[in-house]
């Protein structure tokens, strides 16, 4: 009886242990969350208007024989992937682990810690991730592009739903695709709208990784969050279940001592 006490007093002690690194945890994801948010918000404001610029651009028939919009048989396939920075998070990095099972022979430029631990890769973390890491990647890949290296460029990220809502995914953003439906612009480009195109496409790139990064940033806090959370009311849950079981101990232990007490004085 007195071992299984000790037991259910260390496994309560483990526990609660637990519970106080998962609540910690949770706090600081939550203050987490606000900036991730406006920042993630702020990353959708530029991507779109990026995106706008470029959709402009391939409206005119010369820049669809831009090297960066050139179709190509092969199926060479170069992704940058985002993960998270850290563990405890849900399901957030297997998410985006089981999404690339799809490309198995793509090649692989990580970003966050996880995926960096996962490929093998230099580190660059999610969080402070910063637009010069973003140009420095952005600049390579346009060159390889256009020298013919791949054929398709695309970013596993995570897609920001809601606090309880996050979805990996792959958007992709090479070879540029023109609407069909899409009227010509007015906008006059100097010197053509060629050269404006093949200027700004590694910007164009390097703004679509921040903002797919800073989007995954949020969806890692948010997802770590309210793991956090689960994670503590289960805590809290087992360590009331075991505390119930210990009480059930301490009690029927006292109650055997008592009856050997009296059983011993021949009462």
């Amino acid at each position: 009886m007195g071992a299984d006490i000790k037991r259910l007093r260390t496994r309560i002690k483990s526990v609660d242990s637990t519970l106080h690194l998962t609540k910690a945890m949770g706090l600081v994801a939550s203050s987490k969350i606000r900036r991730a948010t406006d920042s993630m918000l702020k990353g959708r404001e530029y991507a779109l208007a990026l995106e706008d610029m470029v959709a402009q651009l391939m409206t005119s028939g010369e820049c669809r024989k831009s090297p960066y919009a050139a179709k190509r048989d092969g199926g060479r396939t170069r992704l940058l992937v985002v993960a998270g920075d850290r563990g405890l998070a849900g399901g957030y990095n297997a998410n985006i682990f089981r999404l690339m099972r799809e490309y198995p022979d793509a090649e692989v430029i990580p970003v966050g810690k996880r995926a960096c631990d996962r490929y093998g890769e230099r580190l660059l973390h999610a969080e402070g991730f910063s637009y010069r890491d973003a140009k420095g990647i952005a600049d390579t890949l346009c060159s390889d592009f256009a020298e013919g290296k791949f054929d398709r460029f695309g970013i596993v990220c995570t897609k920001y739903h809601s606090l309880m809502s996050q979805e990996a995914c792959v958007k992709w953003f090479l070879p540029l695709t023109a609407e069909d439906n899409k009227a010509a612009s007015s906008t006059v480009f100097e010197p053509d709208e060629v050269t404006v195109l093949n200027a700004v496409i590694p910007e164009y790139i390097a703004g679509m990784i921040v903002s797919c990064v800073k989007e995954s940033f949020a969806g890692e806090v948010a997802a770590r969050r309210v793991a956090m959370d689960s994670a503590g009311k289960n805590a809290q849950e087992m360590i009331d279940r075991l505390g119930l079981e210990y009480n059930r101990a301490r009690q029927s232990s006292i109650t055997q001592e008592i009856t050997e007490i009296v059983a011993g004085s021949g009462i």
